[in-house]
């Protein structure tokens, strides 16, 4: 008795015209929440001098929109799993019109801060909606890895002109104008987002378990507060009881997702070699990433005294390269197999790191450009291939819920991230200027911008010897960061390859 032949596995669908005009459809609100992140600052002088904000309140209205995003993102992406991706992208695209709209008429400073709280919730929703949204439009691995890197573009694009984009409205406009920017993109998307983007849901979806969603929230709430303002040097009470508290939040979580029938957070996905290893890479690439990089403007203007617009210029080949990164990680891929391209990443963004630390010497402007453009051209691929992992990991019903929970491991580790690297890079530069100031005088020149400061109102050769010094050390700080951020990537690297090289893990 002969066996019957088996059938050869049909090949997934192409993506169509409309999938790919969809994609542009939805790269347009990841971009402008991308956007959000950065252009508030340049408008920050303006909102004091109009609303009058206390130091705290202005700390809040920078911080509270990152807060929201990151606590609401695990709960967002469920949400649409059970709700379905495109209503809650939709809800979440009139949401984020609608504050934006209630930030631009804001006229007290605890007014902007409710409304900025409601654009990070509301922005909670981007991120795993749209990358979910993906992983049913795109069945064709190459081609979703095509899509995964215009996606990731289009954050890099956002994070790039946001202070560009935020300069040329402030210099015609009021500071409302940049919240009345993000209208006419979410208008468009919820025109024609029912028309172009597919719906699904999870038909098996349990019951929301409103206990994961508090625990959820307080564990990483709880530590990105704590994590910002130990980066900020105040490891006072308040700190440790927030960080207390999300911990204690996070086993409470972890705990309550082994019982449960319909978990918030699956799991089981840990127990995947090749979504541990993406999800390990993405955090550890994202806690590099932005510890050094928050010395970068501090660099450019404070130690190379260019002006604001310079030294965002100087940033853009960083984003541009990042760009160029994420559109060619899927033929590169598909030439070399995920796991080598993402090895050979992060060993080209290693050596990226490992120019950034030559800030002090000769034309130490062009080492810290090429640094972050390989840092840029390195990172992309651990960017783009971890996410097709993850949310190619996960069963179709769960891909939201597998999708926030990477852009929650790249908020958390981020956030780390400036809290270590500002740690060592603080106690590196006040260690540089014990000896040379008074200790009377410490206070006040206890960061960079601190001692600039102190120095202009000083007789010239003293002045002179303050900055220097003060320059000095700040530097001694950014190139021990990036010595740091150079051993991660090549930890990072040696990881990958170690969780990534059987032949099974390899397809």
């Amino acid at each position: 008795m002969t066996a019957a032949p088996q059938l050869p596995a049909m090949a997934p669908p192409k993506a169509t015209r409309r999938e790919w005009v969809a994609l542009g459809v939805i790269a347009l609100p990841c971009l402008v929440y991308a956007m959000d992140l950065t252009v508030l600052n340049l408008a920050l002088p303006a909102i004091s001098a109009d609303l009058q904000p206390t130091a705290a309140q202005l700390l809040w209205i920078i911080d509270i929109y990152g807060f929201m995003v990151a606590g609401f993102l695990i709960t967002m992406g469920t949400l649409g799993d059970k709700l379905g991706r495109r209503r809650m992208l939709l809800i979440g695209a009139a949401a984020f019109a609608s504050a934006s709209v209630a930030a631009a008429l804001s006229t007290t400073a605890h007014a902007l801060i409710a409304t900025r709280a409601l654009l990070g919730i509301a922005g909670a929703t981007l991120a795993p909606s749209t990358l979910s949204l993906i992983s049913n439009m795109f069945r064709d691995e190459r081609e979703r890895r095509v899509a995964i890197g215009i996606w990731i573009s289009s954050y890099s694009v956002g994070g790039a002109i946001g202070p560009l984009v935020g300069g040329v409205i402030l210099q015609y406009f009021a500071w409302p104008a940049i919240f009345w920017a993000a209208v006419p993109v979410m208008l468009l998307l919820l025109a024609v987002g029912p028309f172009l983007l597919p719906e699904y849901r999870d038909p098996q979806a349990g019951r929301l378990d409103l206990g994961s969603v508090a625990l959820s929230m307080a564990a990483v709430l709880g530590g990105v507060f704590a994590l910002k303002q130990a980066a900020e040097g105040q490891p006072g009470l308040t700190t440790l009881l927030a960080a207390a508290l999300g911990l204690a939040a996070g086993v409470a979580f972890v705990r309550r997702q082994r019982r449960i029938a319909y978990p918030l957070l699956d799991l089981k996905l840990f127990g995947q070699p090749r979504f541990a290893a993406a999800i390990c890479t993405y955090a550890l690439t994202s806690f590099a990433m932005f510890g050094v990089y928050i010395f970068v403007s501090q660099h450019l203007q404070l130690v190379l005294g260019l002006s604001p617009l310079v030294a965002g210029l100087c940033t853009v080949p960083w984003a541009l390269s990042f760009v160029a990164g994420s559109m060619l990680t899927p033929a590169i891929a598909q030439r070399l197999g995920a796991p080598q391209t993402m090895i050979a990443g992060l060993t080209v963004a290693a050596v990226g790191f490992a120019a950034m630390a030559m800030v002090d010497a000769p034309h130490g402007l062009a080492w810290l450009i090429g640094g972050m453009v390989l840092m840029g051209l390195g990172m992309a691929p651990v960017f783009t291939l971890g996410n097709d992992i993850v949310i190619g990991s996960a069963p179709p019903e769960r891909a939201g819920a597998a999708s926030a929970l990477s852009e929650t491991s790249s908020e958390l580790s981020g956030a780390l991230g400036i809290a270590v690297f500002g740690s060592l890079a603080t106690s590196l530069y006040r260690a540089g200027m014990s000896g040379q100031v008074p200790a009377d005088t410490m206070a006040g020149v206890h960061t960079l911008g601190g001692a600039l400061t102190v120095a202009d109102g000083l007789p010239a050769a003293m002045a002179e010897a303050l900055r220097h010094a003060a320059r000095s050390a700040f530097v001694d700080g950014f190139q021990a960061a990036a010595l740091l951020g150079t051993g991660i990537m090549v930890a990072s690297a040696l990881l990958a390859w170690r969780m990534l090289r059987t032949p099974a893990l390899r397809g």
